[in-house]
């Protein structure tokens, strides 16, 4: 009799534990979820202004700790047919391309097909100066190498396919802008060097062997390498500004940007590709340390920059973020990954000049608490069309980028080198927006009254540019 109350008593207890266990479920997942609800709404209220704006058009990921608290489209995937941004959109990834880059590079030498060390010669005999040019300077954009998206014909040309080699012919013969290991100075060309290595040593297609090593591998079903004449299933659209709205981005044939920038994803597989990154399901976590560690030139014991393999390592709001951005035609993509919290902010847009930096540094402060400002829905007012005369003219915003402001049938205009014209609205008497973007323009005079210089206000920087003409 005594044990069989004894072991009613324990059945009781563990009957309680159960029920009370049961009970602290409950309310951590509550907890959970009014912390994910709470995020939602604040990302909607946050994004919801550039939304009416016409600012951003994307998709967006958060997630912490493995569980996603928010994935969502917003905006249109294709104005002309009314085709709304979810989360399986898919979206061209410009330079978040080089970070699959160089996890190739680590896997191929992982496996001893190559070193980071190896000059560039070793699979490129004719490449000039290619004894002193290492893989690891490609990585890191140290070798000094032109990049080919800055020359002067580079808009002229992007349209027309060429052959791996033919891009490379295109910067090959090229000076160098210093002597490689030297400095940081960011060259797409060194990726697309990257990419011919990886075709080079492995005898098979960068789009095959990235394919078989990372997408398969990881069930990134919807990422791979653009082509145009590929039908592909939720591709979204890319737009540019005009100047009486969005405009069809221009073409860009993707067979120039390759390791650099020609891939295609969604905020879900780029997610996978997030969690893999805390495995050894790719390469082993001594070939994870180096691609996350930034540069160190051992000479001077200094860090030349930010930039390790393929993504940039930062500080924001007190935590270490591995990021990197990317803008092609139509595209502009983030991805933030704060690695001590895992926390994974994926921002994917597809209008051209989307500040998705400043929205995910933004969203990231609305997962950890931190002041963010809400944008604001900017209202034009009135004021003399006359005052626009004295803004009319030319500034200089760098030594080959020109902004010329016009005044036409009372309205002000702005157009920058390269760029579609688009109308400036007034806030006040010196300050101005545009609709079509996330622009603001300050017009500064000197103690004459005179017009001396603009200041651009975009993506949480100032940008001054003196009149000129």
């Amino acid at each position: 009799m005594q044990k069989a109350r004894m072991r009613a008593i324990r059945m009781c207890i563990r009957g309680a534990a159960i029920i009370a266990g049961s009970l602290i479920l409950v309310v951590v997942l509550s907890t959970t979820t009014c912390v994910a609800q709470d995020i939602e709404a604040k990302v909607d209220e946050y994004v919801g202004i550039y939304l009416r704006e016409g600012n951003f058009s994307g998709s967006i990921l958060i997630a912490n700790k493995g569980r996603v608290l928010l994935s969502r489209g917003y905006g249109m995937a294709d104005l002309e047919h009314d085709v709304p941004n979810t989360p399986q959109t898919i979206f061209r990834l410009g330079s978040v391309t080089k970070q699959f880059t160089s996890m190739a590079i680590m896997q191929l030498q992982e496996k001893g097909r190559l070193n980071v060390d190896d000059p560039i010669a070793k699979y490129l005999p004719t490449y000039p100066s290619g004894e002193e040019i290492t893989i690891h300077h490609l990585l890191t954009h140290t070798s000094g190498i032109p990049n080919l998206t800055s020359f002067p014909d580079y808009e002229k040309t992007m349209m027309f396919p060429f052959p791996l080699e033919k891009t490379i012919e295109r910067f090959k013969d090229k000076p160098l802008e210093f002597t490689p290991g030297e400095k940081f100075k960011y060259s797409n060309s060194g990726y697309i060097l990257l990419g011919y290595i990886i075709e080079k040593v492995c005898g098979t297609s960068y789009e095959e062997f990235l394919e078989e090593n990372i997408f398969q591998p990881l069930n990134m079903m919807s990422s791979g390498y653009d082509h145009h004449h590929t039908l592909l299933k939720h591709r979204a659209s890319g737009y540019s500004i005009g100047g009486a709205g969005l405009n069809n981005a221009a073409y860009i044939d993707m067979s120039i940007p390759h390791g650099a920038g020609a891939l295609y994803s969604t905020v879900e597989d780029l997610y996978l590709w997030d969690r893999a990154l805390y495995t050894e399901k790719l390469v082993k976590k001594s070939s994870l340390d180096i691609i996350f560690t930034p540069f160190i030139e051992a000479e001077f014991g200094t860090i030349k920059g930010h930039y390790a393999y393929g993504w940039n390592v930062l500080s924001l709001f007190d935590r270490k973020v591995i990021t990197h951005g990317g803008g092609i035609n139509g595209f502009r993509i983030n991805i933030a990954r704060y690695v001590d919290d895992d926390v994974c902010i994926i921002v994917l847009g597809n209008i051209q000049t989307a500040p998705v930096e400043k929205i995910s540094m933004d969203l990231a402060a609305i997962v950890f608490g931190e002041e963010y400002e809400v944008p604001k829905e900017r209202v034009a007012v009135k004021v003399d069309p006359r005052i626009y005369d004295a803004y009319v003219g030319q500034y200089e915003l760098a030594p080959d980028l020109i902004i010329t402001v016009t005044k036409e049938n009372n309205r002000l205009f702005a157009e920058a080198t390269g760029q579609p014209k688009f109308e400036l609205y007034p806030e006040s008497e010196t300050k101005f927006f545009a609709k079509v973007a996330d622009i603001q323009v300050t017009f500064v005079k000197n103690e004459k009254g005179e017009v001396t210089q603009l200041i651009a206000h975009q993506g949480g920087k100032d940008s001054p540019a003196r009149k000129i003409k």
